[in-house]
């Protein structure tokens, strides 16, 4: 690496080694989250996303589309997607709530309950526990400079989907 290549600094090692902690930093953090939903796959046979909304609906109970996109952090079309497949293939029913028939709720089935049994725990949930553990101002400051990485690289008004949520990109698996 260049001098130029790394910008001015009177101490171009210093900075190729904080580049490169950084840069190991996001390669570790992508690589345990693609192992945990590389393991919830093999597991239960769905996605992530799909065993994140399912264990939310178990720890909550009915919730409508806004509500569970509010429960997952995300928004209501990428809520939406999820329990699309979800539903298809019978871990959970979408129906007209019988006090307020303009609102759909979502529940899961007895088959879904089961599934989460022996299921292990989302990447979502660990990803977010984490984060939970920091201390508000590292939170705040983690926000704030991954915020600052992603206009960098021109992805600030990318989608946020659900985390390993693919539409359409796995073929579909047959419950067991």
């Amino acid at each position: 690496m260049t001098r130029a290549s790394l910008g001015a600094s009177s101490r171009p090692s210093s900075r190729a080694a904080e580049l490169s902690a950084a840069v190991d930093a996001v390669r570790r953090l992508i690589r345990g989250l693609r192992l945990a939903e590389q393991r919830t796959r093999a597991a239960t046979g769905m996605s992530a996303a799909q065993l994140f909304v399912l264990a939310q609906l178990r720890d909550t109970g009915d919730l409508s589309l806004t509500e569970l996109a509010d429960r997952t952090l995300t928004d209501r079309t990428s809520a939406s997607a999820v329990v699309e497949r979800l539903v298809r293939d019978g871990w959970v029913r979408s129906e007209r709530d019988a006090r307020d028939r303009r609102r759909t709720v979502v529940r899961i089935t007895s088959t879904g309950r089961r599934r989460l049994a022996t299921a292990p725990e989302p990447p979502t949930v660990q990803l977010i526990a984490a984060l939970r553990r920091l201390e508000p101002a590292q939170r705040r400051g983690l926000t704030r400079h991954l915020v600052a990485l992603l206009r960098a690289m021109g992805l600030a008004d990318a989608p946020a989907t659900m985390l390993f949520e693919e539409r359409g990109s796995r073929p579909r698996r047959t419950r067991a």
